[in-house]
């Protein structure tokens, strides 16, 4: 009976580390960004592929045209080839984790601007979370996956309004 009790106890452990540590996670993500930590930015997020992901957006939301212009046939194919070429250098310069720790250094001592909205298992290796940010009405999605032992940003949705804001779409 004692036996039994041993493994439950060790599978209750096991589940809930396993439940808690994209939390654990998301908190020293925050960290970091709140402290300007690039090398646990670095450690926290593939940035390559989030790179290639913002990327993606950039061309979604400059090639975004109305249906009748897009019926015509203007070369859509070359369209976002050049604005891939264009907005790709801008992008690999801006989005690095020593960018986001200069930029997130608090300039004031309170820096509670975000905050997470919503956050869920999407697999048993796959994790959503959004964060809603004051003055924005929609939020940054990031999704993240266990890698390893280790859960990893992989993959950020920057509301369109923050996206065009860059001037990487100039």
């Amino acid at each position: 009976m004692r036996g039994r009790w041993v493994i439950v106890a060790a599978l209750v452990l096991v589940v809930g580390g396993y439940l808690t540590y994209p939390f654990v996670t998301l908190y020293q993500l925050r960290s970091a960004v709140r402290g300007g930590d690039a090398t646990a930015l670095s450690r926290l997020i593939d940035w390559s592929s989030v790179r290639e992901g913002i990327k993606e957006d950039i061309c979604d939301l400059v090639l975004d045209e109305p249906g009748d212009v897009a019926k015509k046939g203007q070369l859509p194919a070359f369209g976002a080839s050049f604005v891939r070429g264009v907005t790709g250098n801008s992008v690999d310069r801006e989005f690095t984790a020593e960018a986001l720790a200069g930029i997130a250094r608090p300039s004031t001592p309170s820096n509670d601007d975000a905050s997470v909205s919503w956050a869920f298992f999407t697999g048993l290796a796959q994790f959503a979370v959004n964060v809603s940010i004051a003055g924005q009405a929609e939020p940054i999605r990031a999704d993240m996956e266990l890698t390893g032992l280790h859960w990893k940003v992989v993959r950020i949705w920057l509301p369109a309004a923050l996206l065009a804001r860059g001037h990487w779409t100039a």
